[in-house]
């Protein structure tokens, strides 16, 4: 069995980034019953657009509906989970027992369980499988070896989550968002209160100058992928709907060189190459989450922020005429004339080169690229495609 990439994607162009780069599978938001309520999520028609591109490459989408829902977000279940089914979506993410119940009783939709349920065991996995689950996301607190026992007792499908943010409370079943801004977490609204700064107060007298954050570091487990593609896992999740195309782009690529290596070699000796190419995108500090044990301090953010933001992606290809050896770039930070870049490429593979000349979509020739989003012709030492990047080197 291959095991499955799967991506995030918050709209149709990070949908086809995440594809392009080398994704089997995207799980998308619509506009109800997801929980990520700031996602540009999918309309219908989107959905329809989505599954269409991806089915040509025959590759899935998945659709959350993942909310712990109180009444009033029950309107037009029924509706909508029959236009999903509509639209051909290949599984709907669920952590709802209503939901899960109506999506398997009114279509024929395929149903994986969230990791908002917290299966931990091989038991709770069966249990959900006779209820008709295809695919069980596990909860984020096992370690690896957990999950390599719990695979040969379960019937269903495993998925892992292996990169991306991580919830400090339990499988992400969180009230502290709610208590304080009255954003609802388990309904698409968490605020991240965990990463604010905090004060421990002792009598109206702070006790320390010190402020904390209850925050975790983000998760990447590089170096556990061969020993989870070893035990089993069906699919190996990256979590992060809300990032950048660049950052999709640069991580689904980084797991799918690592995955195809190891499938190919059968050993993985040095990791740094692929922990070099994730550090190009922008990154909260990171560790390996529950996957080797009980997380330590190490792992926790308690009083530092550690949002390292980038700014190699410069430019995205629109086009490019095999003629002229011109491309047509979407400027997305400043660049200049003479600035050595690269174009890192759907198949991943990076091409640096200097750029020797430049100009707006008018042929008016330009010595700097200073606005967002404009187009600007490029000539091009090499052959590019329609969503390759351009990066500073």
């Amino acid at each position: 069995m291959m095991t499955e990439l799967l991506a995030p994607a918050g709209d149709l162009e990070k949908l086809k980034i995440a594809l392009m780069y080398g994704a089997d599978a995207v799980f998308i938001g619509g506009q109800d019953f997801s929980l990520r309520a700031r996602a540009s999520n999918f309309t219908i028609d989107d959905i329809k657009e989505a599954t269409k591109f991806a089915h040509e490459r025959q590759k899935k989408v998945y659709v959350t509906t993942n909310i712990i829902p109180h009444h009033e977000d029950m309107h037009d279940l029924v509706s909508y989970l029959k236009a999903l089914e509509e639209a051909k979506v290949d599984a709907i993410i669920a952590a709802s027992p209503y939901i899960i119940e109506t999506a398997l009783k009114e279509t024929n939709l395929e149903v994986h369980l969230s990791t908002q349920q917290s299966a931990t065991n091989s038991e709770v996995v069966n249990f959900w499988y006779e209820q008709g689950i295809k695919r069980v996301v596990l909860a984020r607190e096992l370690d690896k070896s957990q999950i390599r026992a719990l695979i040969p007792k379960t019937k269903a499908d495993i998925e892992v989550f292996i990169h991306g943010g991580m919830c400090m409370s339990y499988s992400g079943r969180c009230s502290l968002s709610n208590n304080m801004t009255d954003r609802d977490a388990n309904r698409g609204g968490c605020a991240h209160s965990c990463r604010w700064n905090y004060e421990l107060i002792r009598d109206g007298e702070k006790v320390s100058d010190q402020a904390f954050s209850m925050s975790s570091k983000d998760l990447e487990a590089l170096e556990q992928i061969p020993y989870l593609m070893d035990s089993g896992v069906a699919s190996l999740k990256i979590e992060g709907r809300m990032k950048s195309l660049h950052y999709i782009a640069t991580v689904v690529s980084t797991y799918r060189k690592l995955m195809d290596d190891y499938h190919r070699l059968g050993i993985i000796t040095d990791f740094t190459p692929y922990a070099n190419e994730l550090e190009k995108a922008e990154n909260r500090l990171a560790s390996h989450g529950y996957l080797e044990g009980m997380p330590g301090v190490e792992q926790q953010l308690y009083n530092m922020r550690s949002e390292r933001p980038t700014q190699l992606f410069i430019g995205l290809v629109q086009s490019y005429d095999p003629q002229t050896k011109i491309a047509v770039i979407e400027q997305r930070n400043h660049f200049i004339l003479g600035e050595l870049v690269e174009i890192f490429h759907p198949n991943g593979n990076v091409e640096p080169f200097v750029i020797e000349s430049m100009t707006d979509i008018d042929d008016q020739v330009l010595d700097v690229a200073r606005h967002p989003k404009q187009l600007i012709k490029v000539p091009m030492p090499f052959p590019v495609e329609p969503y390759a990047m351009l990066r500073k080197r």
